[in-house]
């Protein structure tokens, strides 16, 4: 049994606090942490309700501070930090545990805030200092980073002697009523989104425009949808530990009128992330978006629907060539009606705190910085299953990319 501390307090913070109350026997108290002291509450009250746990705290911190994260730290004293905020604070909540000697688990890799930028160079950088101190960080334990490394790791270890072509796709096939809305974070997802696509071929990384390249997907019980070519950050790792691989690229759907209002706010320059000055204030504009737009922790009561996620895999197994397609498909409803939050939430939130599971309980094990694929993904599936987000696998699948 382990005291765990969770930052943030948005979608998924709400989703990982709903898990890890299910689960007392390993999480047993639990300390929510956010900025915004209130949303904690409001979280907490929910968990409280819908669970038995019987230890259940909350606190406010500035997850950007490192002296306050070490205090809070100090007091509450956990064994694990799950950090579930923004990707900006990656940075500082690893170095506040290195200084209280406690794991690390987030759900993205670090970007700068002045930069729309994210690698996991800054991150890996920690690695020494982690192996010296005896403590394990475990990067993007979500979905998309997280499940699609496990997913990847299994394929390797029980299907590929050698695995050549790797591409993940990610459907969100719900409707959420909305004009426009983000599922996660606006100003990280839009900044994410908008950035140049990026793949890896043949040892290099090539470069494109945005949403430059498409290609129509069939998706399990959603159906045919525009997925668009994107640099996602697992990619980045997964060519790292799975040399055989030749290609690797991330495909992402969107709907035509999404992708008409992302284009009026770029070509408004409300998508820029440099300050301007109004009224005599300097403000970002992206940042002043966030404001207006729903809070995706909002869209989950209406949200139909469901979201599908995988990897479509070629490669070779005992001398010929193999195709292997592994997905999870998950309901928005269900997920809401289990823990108030949307699929999107859920998908990222479910695997942070299994993969915490796993670190706590000795199944995960190791000193250093690493990210997930670097485990045996055996357990993790299995209680994938298990705690909300079962997977399917098919061997043999059309993956219609060629």
């Amino acid at each position: 049994m382990s005291k765990v501390m969770i930052i943030g307090a948005g979608g998924v913070g709400r989703v990982v606090t709903h898990k890890c109350a299910q689960h007392p026997e390993v999480f047993s108290e639990i300390l929510l942490a956010s900025r915004t002291h209130s949303k904690c509450e409001a979280i907490v009250a929910d968990v409280r309700r819908a669970s038995q746990h019987p230890a259940l705290h909350t606190a406010a911190v500035d997850a950007e501070d490192v002296p306050q994260l070490v205090a809070l730290i100090r007091k509450f004293r956990p064994r694990l930090i799950i950090h579930v905020a923004l990707p900006y604070q990656d940075l500082t909540i690893m170095e506040a545990c290195l200084q209280t000697g406690v794991h690390y688990l987030d759900t993205a890799n670090y970007e700068p805030k002045d930069e729309a930028k994210f690698e996991y160079s800054w991150q890996w950088a920690y690695h020494d200092r982690f192996r010296r101190a005896g403590l394990t960080a475990i990067l993007g334990c979500g979905f998309d980073p997280g499940v699609t490394g496990v997913f990847t790791a299994h394929a390797a270890k029980h299907h590929f002697d050698e695995m050549h072509y790797l591409d993940i796709v990610d459907c969100n096939g719900g409707d959420h009523g909305k004009a426009f809305a983000t599922n996660f974070n606006p100003e990280i997802n839009i900044r994410e989104i908008t950035q140049k696509g990026r793949y890896y071929e043949n040892g290099e990384w090539v470069e494109t425009e945005p949403f430059a390249i498409r290609q129509r997907l069939h998706y399990p019980n959603i159906g045919a949808r525009d997925s668009y070519l994107l640099y996602h950050e697992e990619l980045e790792s997964l060519v790292k530990n799975f040399p055989t691989l030749r290609r690797a690229r991330f495909w992402m759907t969107f709907g035509e009128e999404y992708l008409t209002h992302l284009r009026v706010i770029q070509n408004i320059g409300m998508a820029g992330i440099e300050p301007v000055s109004f009224r005599g204030q300097e403000i970002v504009p992206l940042e002043f978006l966030k404001a207006v737009l729903p809070d995706p922790g909002s869209l989950g009561e209406n949200y139909s629907g469901e979201t599908s996620i995988g990897c479509r895999i070629r490669g070779l197994a005992d001398g010929a060539e193999k195709t292997y397609y592994i997905w999870n498909n998950c309901s928005h409803q269900a997920a809401f009606d289990e823990t108030g939050a949307q699929g999107v939430s859920y998908t990222t939130g479910v695997p942070a705190m299994t993969g915490a599971m796993l670190l706590l309980t000795g199944m995960w094990s190791g000193a250093g910085v690493f990210n997930v694929e670097s485990f045996d993904p055996d357990p993790f599936l299995a209680k994938l299953n298990e705690y909300g987000l079962p997977w399917q696998e098919e061997v043999g699948a059309d993956l219609e990319l060629p």
